[in-house]
């Protein structure tokens, strides 16, 4: 894999902090057992010493990704993140046709460890995401995500819980979307095996609103990686 430049990432910057693009298959932070992988924080450090990230997106989601250059910035991040004034909004390709219409799935999430969640009404904690259907396929749906809550996978298993996986999400029963699924009369070469059209779930942060000092808020807009892109070209050709 290439290793992206920074600053060919930045869709946002001013002298306290910078939000990215973050590409998919990099990981936010040092993994557990991932020593010498790169991550985010290790190129926004060097694009920016005292660079610190200010929230997660799961190793395989694209999109836009808030990095503070300094305390007082990560601070001010950090404080509305926890009193929940950042909106964050999601774009998710989804199996099957729903119709969600402003839905809340309002159900508690529980960390179980090994990079899994559960959904558990006894011991889970809080977790609120709404959702709105955009686009609709034959066989898919383009979904946008609203978390209000920040728990971990959130959306992928709020979505699971609505028997509407995340395409490729095979941790929650999401299967990947083959181009040979689509298009009829599609042949592959002899010894040729066929790969998915993303080589992950389907899942981008599109756009983050949140101030960057007492009284200036911004909304960055993250555009779709190309991955995402080609999917969603492909569904408008061979399953609309």
């Amino acid at each position: 894999m290439k290793i992206p430049k920074i600053a060919d990432l930045i869709l946002y910057e001013d002298d306290n902090l910078f939000v990215v693009n973050k590409p998919a298959f990099i990981s936010t932070l040092d993994e557990r057992g991932e020593g010498s992988e790169i991550n985010m924080l290790r190129l926004a450090k060097a694009y920016s010493d005292d660079a610190q990230i200010c929230h997660r997106l799961d190793k395989e989601t694209s999109g836009a990704l808030i990095i503070a250059k300094n305390p007082e910035a990560y601070r001010l991040v950090s404080m509305q993140f926890e009193r929940r004034k950042v909106k964050k909004v999601y774009h998710a390709v989804i199996e099957g046709t729903h119709v969600f219409e402003s839905l809340l799935v309002d159900l508690p999430i529980l960390n179980t460890g090994k990079g899994t969640v559960s959904i558990s009404r006894q011991e889970g904690k809080r977790a609120e995401t709404w959702f709105q259907s955009l686009k609709y396929f034959k066989h898919y749906t383009l979904v946008e995500c609203r978390p209000v809550t920040g728990r971990m996978h959130q959306i992928r298993i709020h979505l699971a819980t609505q028997r509407a996986s995340i395409a490729g999400d095979e941790m929650y029963k999401g299967k990947p979307v083959f181009l040979s699924q689509l298009k009829r009369k599609y042949h592959l070469g002899k010894d040729q095996e066929e790969l998915p059209i993303m080589k992950r779930f389907a899942l981008h942060a599109y756009e983050v609103t949140f101030k960057v000092s007492e009284d200036k808020e911004v909304t960055i807009h993250a555009p779709y990686p190309k991955d995402f892109d080609t999917l969603l070209k492909l569904l408008d050709k061979f399953d609309s």
